[in-house]
């Protein structure tokens, strides 16, 4: 049984098409990465899927009661911020509701690397260290799906990799998730399945190495990229923008 379906589903904001008309399912043990150039359209979609904004067409979570949904999906969104000095791990333990499980939170720090802060006032660490503590909030719900908008935003290296890591070890616990993404080298080298946005429609969605070929680079994000594989899987390396009129050698 899909954990989202998602039939036809558009958004307008005044006369825009900003959403128009996506389909797409996510299946259990899928790591889908959402891709596409700024206004492509990615976070609409998510929140549309959602039911958190206005949209024709069908979502299954968006049909479910809020309680039903909180279930069945944890939302991680864009725009992040912690406004109350509440300790790190009091503030990840907000995420299960009337459930109470210190093991789903322990198991939340310890993914993102967050013991040894558990104590300490969430709005007294970095930026990038906030936004592992609300990932880890996300992570402790403990729902069969994750969905997540741009998640490695401000994040060091070491961090991206490890939530790209996390997200696919979900996956391969038989869990959902679905996230967008600017870095096409995370995106390729651990999402099963790739989403790819232009223009508010779908105009991809395959497998990375299926998907990121040197043409659609070049069509959706303007783009010459080194594309190789190597043992730790398909690397893509943006190389130079590609100005319409330019002449390149």
């Amino acid at each position: 049984m899909s954990l989202l379906s998602v039939q036809n589903l558009s958004v307008r904001r005044g006369a825009r098409l900003t959403l128009d008309r996506a389909s797409f399912s996510v299946e259990p043990g899928e790591f889908v990465g959402l891709i596409g150039p700024n206004g492509a359209g990615k976070s609409t979609l998510l929140r549309a899927a959602l039911g958190l904004i206005p949209a024709e067409g069908d979502s299954s979570l968006a049909r479910l009661s809020p309680a039903a949904r909180a279930k069945a999906a944890a939302w991680l969104p864009q725009a992040r911020e912690i406004a109350w000095p509440v300790s790190v791990v009091h503030l990840v333990s907000l995420a299960q509701n009337e459930r109470q499980d210190a093991t789903e939170v322990i198991a939340a720090l310890t993914r993102m690397d967050l013991m040894t802060y558990a104590e300490r006032p969430a709005t007294r660490l970095s930026g990038g260290e906030q936004a592992r503590v609300l990932i880890a909030r996300a992570l402790a719900q403990d729902t069969p799906l994750l969905l997540a908008d741009e998640p490695t935003a401000g994040l060091d290296p070491a961090h991206q990799i490890g939530t790209m890591q996390t997200f696919a070890a979900l996956a391969a616990e038989g869990r959902g998730v679905i996230t967008s993404l600017h870095d096409l080298g995370l995106a390729a080298r651990h999402c099963t399945r790739l989403i790819v946005m232009s223009e508010g429609r779908i105009v991809a969605d395959g497998a990375p190495r299926a998907v990121l070929t040197e043409a659609l680079l070049a069509e959706v994000f303007a783009i010459r990229c080194h594309l190789s594989e190597t043992p730790e899987g398909l690397v893509v390396q943006p190389l130079a923008q590609i100005v319409p009129g330019a002449q390149h050698g």
